[in-house]
């Protein structure tokens, strides 16, 4: 394991903690990688419940993709191999429940890994905000997918469409968030909530998630629709503005989109 998650068990409940935060704890595939790899060692070691948090008292949760392993020569920026991908599955995947304890703002990809855990836990001032459209990459139908349950239809089209950050209190009416505790309690309450969980019967949780994932993923979609979505997400990464959205973010300006 690398030094951009630190992670421990305690009490039988796993703790994946970002500790890239000169950085702003952006997800590269390292600290993705890691994840992944301390999801699997947390199976075999029969935890309860996992937390998914940042650095203490954090001012960024995650700043989303780094914008640095995005691709430049008409790759899918978010095929199924990619490591958040990767990280979306196992999270969904892993046998108990997965909790994302948020301080600070949440960008991007890691809005998405946040509403993927199970349940989400924050401060009075979390934010936060998916921002493909601003810098012109196509989300993927399962990533969207996510939104739609988490959040319903009309609230997931407001935060793709504007890419403007919610705060604590709009994400807890939009489904985002669970709970919303002051600074100074929320590893307490967190922690509190996990051990809730680690007393029931874990068989009995493993299979309830299990329903979980299968019944909000039953969306049936046929080969001519997939193959569709497909197209059209091409045609976005591999554009000019796909181009555009990226070199501004890297000079950090106001990008120049010219819609093709």
């Amino acid at each position: 394991m690398n030094n951009l998650i630190l992670s421990e068990v305690k009490e039988d409940i796993g703790i994946i903690t970002f500790n890239n935060p000169s950085k702003k704890n952006a997800m590269n595939s390292n600290l993705l990688l890691s994840v992944v790899s301390d999801l699997h060692h947390f199976e075999k070691q029969g935890v309860r419940a996992v937390i998914i948090r940042a650095e203490k008292n954090a001012k960024v949760w995650s700043a989303g993709h780094d914008i640095d392993e995005l691709p430049l020569n008409g790759i899918d920026p978010l095929g199924q191999e990619k490591p958040l991908e990767q990280a979306l599955n196992a999270i969904q995947l892993f046998p108990a429940p997965v909790i994302a304890m948020v301080e600070g703002s949440v960008w991007g990809g890691a809005c998405d890994l946040a509403i993927t855990c199970d349940m989400v836990v924050g401060t009075p001032d979390c934010t936060f905000a998916i921002t493909p459209a601003k810098i012109g990459v196509p989300y993927n139908a399962s990533g969207i997918l996510h939104f739609i349950n988490r959040l319903g239809l009309s609230h997931a089209k407001e935060m793709f469409f504007t890419g403007s950050p919610i705060d604590s209190e709009t994400a807890l009416h939009f489904g985002i968030v669970n709970h919303i505790v002051e600074n100074d309690k929320i590893e307490e309450f967190t922690f509190n909530l996990a051990k809730k969980i680690s007393y029931n019967s874990p068989l009995s949780i493993s299979v309830i998630k299990e329903q979980f994932r299968i019944l909000t993923n039953a969306h049936p979609i046929t080969p001519n629709a997939f193959e569709h979505i497909e197209s059209l997400r091409r045609k976005v990464y591999c554009s000019e503005d796909y181009l555009e959205g990226i070199k501004s973010f890297k000079e950090k300006r106001r990008p120049s989109f010219k819609g093709k």
